[in-house]
């Protein structure tokens, strides 16, 4: 298969999103159509997170950058070697964070050899049968791994810091990236217009907080009032209906009244002082700053552990969970490393 044909394949993935989410849709794709509304429904009773509007969310992100225009753009590297099998360990915290990975992976020539997170195991088979609908030659290149991962020649992994150091003891001898925990963080100068806030929800409530592009903390300067976020905030407020959310919230909560810690709450989420940098779930941190030195310093010294900066001059308020196709997750380049297997 062609390198064109695999791109025409996830064009038309990408188009039959789009048409999925509008007034678009093709009378003889219906069953299809169905099929979807139906995965999105299963998706939500295996794990109470994948809520419909946020699976929504993340189905039609991928919409937006399956397009002719940028795929064509990001396979620019690609060379037609032989095809390797990559072993992908997907994670299962948003909906289909793994399709980034599977996309590079095919796109590149590869074969896929997957093993899905007992947390999103529905969404993504569906949306590669649909690809092999589209273009049945891919069939060849995916394959769903029971158990044992074997019979592989590199490995895409994606876990918390001490599961990926167990990641790499195990897959040592293959060419890897193991990908650690990474969070998100928004800086606020107290000059934020009202939409540039409300936009700020998104960036920390979509998904319920859970992805590594979520903003978990803020960093404020000294003096900030926080009444204007709070009241900018409150359209989110549907979250801690979420049993699981609701269940974080209300223990958090419980545990800083009991030890008489300070913070903030509206009834949806706590606001407070820490230097830690990711915040549990219900919980959002902040952190003092004086001068933009001290910013660029605390950017500086949390690298490694950063996967976005929200804010002027950084990415746009409620842009945190749309990434583009180049955006890699901890900014390690997928494509260039299956390229150059």
């Amino acid at each position: 298969m062609t390198l064109k044909q695999r791109i025409k394949g996830f064009v038309e993935v990408g188009l039959f999103i789009n048409r999925h989410f509008s007034s678009n849709r093709i009378s003889h794709e219906e069953q299809l159509h169905q099929g979807l509304d139906k995965v999105i429904e299963v998706a939500h009773v295996y794990n109470n997170w994948f809520i419909p509007k946020f699976v929504n969310d993340a189905i039609t992100n991928i919409g937006l950058f399956l397009t002719e225009k940028d795929l064509i753009g990001f396979s620019a590297p690609i060379k037609e070697n032989k095809a390797k099998t990559v072993a992908i360990i997907c994670a299962g915290n948003i909906p289909l964070v793994c399709f980034h990975d599977v996309l590079c992976v095919l796109l590149s020539g590869n074969n896929a050899l997957i093993k899905p997170s007992s947390d999103d195991h529905v969404l993504l088979p569906f949306f590669l049968k649909l690809l092999v609908h589209y273009e049945p030659e891919f069939e060849k290149q995916i394959l769903f791994a029971e158990g044992k991962l074997t019979n592989f020649d590199a490995v895409i992994a994606t876990g918390s810091d001490n599961t990926a150091s167990h990641l790499h003891y195990y897959f040592a001898k293959y060419p890897n990236i193991i990908r650690k925990s990474r969070s998100s963080v928004a800086i606020l100068t107290g000059n934020e217009k009202t939409e540039d806030l409300n936009n700020l929800g998104i960036d920390i409530f979509q998904y319920f907080g859970l992805g590594c592009r979520n903003v978990s903390k803020l960093l404020v300067p000294q003096g900030y009032k926080f009444d204007t976020l709070f009241e900018s905030l409150i359209d989110y407020g549907f979250v801690v209906n979420n049993k699981k959310y609701g269940n974080n919230y209300d223990y958090h909560r419980a545990i800083y009244l009991l030890e008489s810690m300070a913070f903030l709450d509206n009834n949806f989420v706590m606001i407070k002082e820490s230097n830690d940098l990711h915040s549990p779930v219900g919980v959002l941190y902040y952190q003092y700053y004086n001068g933009n030195d001290a910013i660029q310093n605390y950017l500086q010294a949390n690298t490694n552990n950063l996967q976005c900066v929200v804010g002027e001059n950084y990415v746009p308020f409620g842009y945190s969970q749309r990434p583009v196709i180049t955006d890699f997750a901890d900014n390690v380049n997928t494509l260039e490393f299956l390229v150059n297997l």
